[in-house]
């Protein structure tokens, strides 16, 4: 049995976290009508509530914000309600829930938006890449440029759906500002070609994931507050930027001013190499003054390596988390760990998504 760092409580902002294991945010595309959580959910995630935070699958602000099928939302009081039933098991296991607002910007269809209009964007470049929509993948829209009067109404969508999660129950809430998405499309140069107050400079481009961070801290409170960013991914066609080290070390000097509890930062290609390029994540570690989340391709011996060297403070395992409710228990017994079934990673039924066994049921 291991005494790993891992298997420490933590304390995150106000509430204390049984283990420093954090369930990354995980899309399942397994949503029903009206774009709520289905009943299934409330399994899946009580489920996984041996996680020390548990973070949902990312869930839309707007119905502008989705960019793919059957995701969930965050801004109908139907989806309020659907989410409240996931909060409330994982509350009754004495897990610890954060959700994850999400506009995916200019990675979406038509068939998704509003009235079948263009998705929105830092700037109308298309994406080379695909989302999946009526059961098949298929090229994502052209995007417009979002107009500079519409970004106040956008930050507004943000606070209603943090003030939404508190609603629903959730201990917090993650901004996903990676992975190519919204903020991350304001973010980087290569996707930003604004000549407002907006674009150009690096202060400029990290202006919304800033604003946005400002306002939902203060709407539920920054020690409810946590991030997500992907400094060097190029997820979703998001070419890294030429200066991702002077740009994402500005963007979490912002962060740390408006003392949010965590900074979750995905190391590398999000699900692919943690090298893909050059970059100081020890930096972002000692400019932000709360939590540092690390995330991606972590097993068990690189998570106590990283913890020993405090090189973060927690780590979230992704995938694993699918196809091993127990993780934990499974890391701490030192267990075999059940396979993945790709297959049925997105959309369906109760096949891969709550029917893995845990060690308890394999004995």
């Amino acid at each position: 049995m291991s005494t790993s760092k891992l298997f420490e409580p933590y304390q995150l902002g106000n509430i204390t976290l049984a283990n420093r294991t954090a369930m990354a945010p995980l899309t399942r595309n397994r949503a029903v009508d009206g774009l709520v959580p289905s009943p299934l959910a409330v399994e899946y995630y009580s489920q996984r509530a041996g996680a020390g935070l548990l973070i949902t699958e990312a869930s839309q602000i707007s119905q502008q914000g989705q960019g793919y099928q059957d995701t969930p939302g965050i801004y109908t009081p139907a989806q309020v309600a659907g989410w409240k039933t996931v909060t409330d098991a994982v509350h009754a296991k004495g897990g610890r829930i954060f959700i994850q607002l999400w506009h995916v910007g200019r990675i979406s269809h038509t068939s998704l938006q509003p009235d079948g209009g263009k998705p929105v964007s830092a700037s109308a470049i298309a994406a080379k890449t695909k989302t999946f929509v009526n059961n098949s993948f298929t090229d994502v829209s052209e995007p417009r440029a979002l107009e500079l009067g519409e970004i106040p109404g956008l930050i507004d969508d943000y606070k209603r759906a943090a003030k939404n999660a508190a609603e629903a129950g959730f201990d917090g809430v993650e901004i996903h500002a990676a992975n190519g998405y919204l903020l991350e499309q304001f973010a980087r140069a290569t996707t930003n070609k604004r000549t407002d107050a907006y674009g150009g400079s690096i202060e400029n481009r990290a202006k919304l994931t800033l604003e946005v961070a400002q306002a939902v801290a203060r709407e539920i409170g920054a020690d409810k507050t946590g991030i997500r960013i992907s400094p060097v991914t190029p997820a979703n066609d998001a070419a890294i930027d030429e200066d991702a080290q002077k740009l994402f070390d500005y963007i979490t000097d912002g962060l740390s001013a408006e003392k949010l509890v965590y900074l979750h930062v995905v190391e590398g290609s999000t699900g692919g190499p943690r090298d893909n390029a050059p970059f100081d994540y020890a930096s972002l570690r000692k400019r932000f003054h709360g939590a540092y989340i690390a995330n991606n391709g972590f097993d068990f011996a690189l998570a106590e390596k990283v913890l020993e060297a405090d090189a973060a403070d927690l780590i979230a395992f992704g995938r694993p988390f699918i196809s091993n409710p127990d993780l934990v228990d499974r890391l701490r017994a030192g267990a075999p760990l059940n396979q993945l079934d790709k297959a049925t990673l997105y959309g369906g039924g109760a096949k891969g998504y709550t029917d893995y066994p845990t060690l308890a049921a394999a004995k």
